[in-house]
């Protein structure tokens, strides 16, 4: 993730995220909107998972059994044009895989689910003991077929749109090539929206046009026209942008593999000024070929008043250097929260070291709970993780996120043999440690007139 804190630099503290008013999608279609208050009541534990009840012998059939999984685990990646490396959109699609399907299930490679949850989460895409068991009974006993299944459908409009037509669709005046050898190359597209209104989005969906070379994105608003003027200056709509995209303003989106839409819950919105622009950076990862890319955005405005704005802030590590060798090791980042703020969602972020990643919340009264822990990390699959009741947060608690890196050998996916070290950087050779948080402010009531201008900063103040 090119998300600019800091630079390498041996036993050196990391700054705060500065500037940071950022409003984040992926955070949505949040309708429960109850959560634990503050103060004495954390979210309480999950229930452990029950164990799996074996099936009668010979009775699991692909049509009634795996087709099901398939559709609400699978589909959304496992499609032509999206991420997955086949398809699992028909009959034969999953029966000639079906070993590999249970294999891979069984051990918890797929889906890429990495919290350790059991329902805490929206839209938690993680299989149970028991959907996994059946899973393996079912390829085990012969993939039995049963009842003839239609093709497996993923909701979208005719142009692949999952929110249906979209209000505008932005997208650069033309195709970008990326040159197959190389670092890792962070390049930025300004994409005019030209509104003649202020509006307010309930969505935003980044669609890659070649998810080969795409890690991620980042979309935010430029509403001072910094990153035109500087495509201007490089004599075409996109510059490159390894020391940052230069934009002052806000976050409107963030796409990693396997990220799915949603609105935002009534009430609250992302705010887009008339006659601003939107900047989509991009994290390139060479393929060792000429990939050409045209990477497109999607905007769903709010079709009635908002009472708040979604808002991010983005959490550092104090300090990152990490010894080469070293199998563990540990840093963390703390902030006490000074207002009153509803947490919706949480996207943890650490690059090819990274081996573990836990955030607690500690209160007043020194009981503590767990808003998210990720066991065994994998930067391939990163996440944003909404809060199915949004956590509630006073004055005087904190927010304490630990991370584990992994600078031995014994890491299958340490960039660097022998192991060397290293410190915060940009480059996925790097490293990072951040976690985000979509939340709002209570106290702010648009309607009303109660608008909080730096919800960043609300934060920020709070100290670490």
């Amino acid at each position: 993730m090119n998300m600019r804190v800091g630079r390498n630099s041996r036993a050196k503290a990391l700054p705060a995220v500065a500037g940071i008013t950022m409003v984040l999608m992926g955070i949505a279609l949040l309708r429960i909107y109850g959560g634990a208050r503050a103060s004495g009541h954390l979210p309480a534990p999950p229930p452990a998972d029950a164990p799996f009840t074996a099936a009668a012998k010979g009775s699991l059939t692909y049509s009634n059994d795996i087709r099901p999984l398939i559709e609400k685990h699978c589909a959304s990646c496992h499609r032509p044009g999206q991420v997955a490396p086949f398809s699992l959109l028909t009959t034969q699609d999953v029966i000639k895989r079906a070993k590999q399907i249970a294999d891979i299930t069984t051990a918890r490679t797929m889906p890429p689910w990495k919290a350790d949850s059991h329902g805490e989460f929206l839209d938690e895409n993680r299989l149970t003991t028991q959907e996994r068991g059946i899973i393996r009974q079912w390829a085990d006993e012969g993939a039995k077929l049963g009842a003839s299944a239609p093709t497996i459908t993923v909701k979208a409009d005719a142009d692949g749109w999952s929110l249906g037509k979209p209000d505008l669709i932005l997208s650069p005046s033309k195709t970008y090539t990326l040159g197959a050898e190389g670092r890792d190359e962070f390049h930025t597209f300004v994409l005019p929206t030209n509104l003649k209104e202020d509006v307010n989005l309930e969505a935003v969906e980044v669609r890659p046009g070649n998810q080969r070379v795409v890690h991620h994105t980042i979309l935010y608003v430029d509403t001072d026209g910094r990153a035109h003027k500087r495509a201007e200056a490089a004599g075409s709509d996109n510059y490159g942008a390894e020391n940052g995209a230069g934009v002052p303003s806000g976050v409107v989106d963030i796409w990693t593999p396997g990220k799915q839409t949603r609105r935002l819950p009534a009430g609250i919105g992302m705010s887009v000024p008339k006659g601003s622009d939107l900047v989509l950076e991009i994290h390139y990862h060479r393929s060792g070929k000429p990939e050409p890319d045209l990477t497109k955005a999607a905007l769903y405005f709010s079709k009635k008043p908002i009472q708040k704005h979604l808002r991010v802030f983005g959490l550092p590590v104090r300090q990152l250097w990490i010894p080469a060798g070293e199998p563990a090791y540990r840093t963390s980042g703390r902030f006490k929260v000074p207002d009153n703020v509803t947490l919706y969602s949480i996207f943890p972020h650490m690059h090819l070291l990274g081996k573990s990643m836990s955030v607690t919340i500690s209160d007043t009264d020194g009981s503590h709970a767990t808003l998210i822990d990720v066991p065994s990390w994998d930067f391939n699959w990163q996440n944003t993780y909404l809060f199915k009741n949004p956590v509630h947060m006073a004055p005087g608690q904190t927010i304490d996120m630990t991370a584990v890196y992994d600078n031995s050998t014994n890491n299958p996916h340490n960039p660097s043999s022998p192991p060397k070290t290293v410190g915060w950087g940009e480059q996925t050779t790097d490293e990072m440690g951040l976690v985000f948080f979509g939340y709002t402010v209570d106290r702010e009531n648009i309607p009303a007139g109660i608008v909080v201008p730096d919800a960043g900063s609300v934060i920020r103040r709070g100290g670490r």
